[in-house]
């Protein structure tokens, strides 16, 4: 092999092992881990919300306050869970734990978004009505034109007419206007990732994000790796502090019988409520 080939060879295997380095997934040991604590919501979809005479936050709201900044402190909850456990915001029935804590860990590249989250998956729940999924962990990013996106994040997403709710009609999740990305993995057919969207319907396929994950379990604690672009969907950017929120099925739960986040970000080189390391 002559000089100029052999420079070509070399030349190509480091850049091979540049490009795979760069894109190799997270060491999570480096990676700090923030806990979001999620909680059972009840029959509480934005309209409620909103509502002045129902909630009283809503005069916050209106002022640009945001969810997370009334009722998280010191990274917990400060919420009436004695209330979303009553027959006025659930009449079907609580679960047995109303809140429990979700460990977030983020990471970048100049292509992706890592997330990864831990979390003890509790039973209790009132509703077990998909049969074939024990568990299902979601996170939307929902984008700038969604009702109260930077404020209540996924909550623009749930509205008083889903099928799902007291009275509700033949309805999914829906963002009008604006859209969000969905990402979820659910522990169905040996563990399954879903790439799906939210605009006037929910799709759980057909998103543009790219999204992979994988789950496992180990003892009592499940870990949830989703991976997807950043540029798709919602376009995600470094340098910026991205909304986000999280949603855990558990116990077989469907519908809204889930512990939902408050809106919340990932701060890709920025500040945010996780902090994504760069890779």
């Amino acid at each position: 092999m002559n000089k100029k080939l052999t420079s070509l060879v070399v030349m190509g295997a480091f850049m091979a092992l540049g490009a795979q380095t760069a894109f190799a997934a997270p060491d999570w040991s480096k990676v700090p881990k923030a806990n979001i604590h999620v909680f059972h919501p009840g029959a509480a979809p934005i309209e409620w919300v909103t509502g002045k005479s129902e909630h009283s936050g809503s005069s916050g709201l209106k002022k640009g306050e945001t969810c997370a900044g009334c009722h998280v402190e010191d990274g917990k909850l400060s919420l009436d869970l004695k209330r979303l456990a009553s027959k006025e915001m659930e009449p079907k029935g609580a679960p047995k734990t109303m809140t429990y804590p979700v460990g977030v860990q983020a990471a970048y590249d100049a292509t992706n978004l890592y997330v990864r989250l831990t979390f003890k998956a509790p039973g209790g729940g009132f509703d077990h009505s998909d049969k074939d999924n024990e568990v299902k962990a979601s996170i939307m990013f929902p984008d700038s034109k969604v009702t109260l996106a930077d404020q209540a994040g996924c909550w623009g997403a749930c509205h008083q007419d889903a099928k799902t709710m007291p009275n509700g009609k033949d309805k999914t999740k829906y963002a009008t206007p604006g859209s969000m990305d969905l990402m979820q993995w659910k522990t169905g057919g040996g563990g399954k990732a879903m790439d799906g969207i939210v605009t006037d319907k929910r799709n759980m396929e057909g998103g543009k994000a790219g999204v992979t994950a994988e789950g496992a379990k180990a003892g009592d604690t499940y870990t949830v790796t989703f991976t997807r672009k950043l540029a798709g969907g919602v376009t995600l950017a470094a340098g910026k502090a991205v909304p986000f929120g999280v949603a855990i099925h558990a116990d077989n739960a469907g519908g809204r019988f889930h512990h939902v986040s408050f809106g919340h970000t990932i701060g890709l080189g920025v500040d945010g409520d996780v902090k994504a390391a760069k890779q």
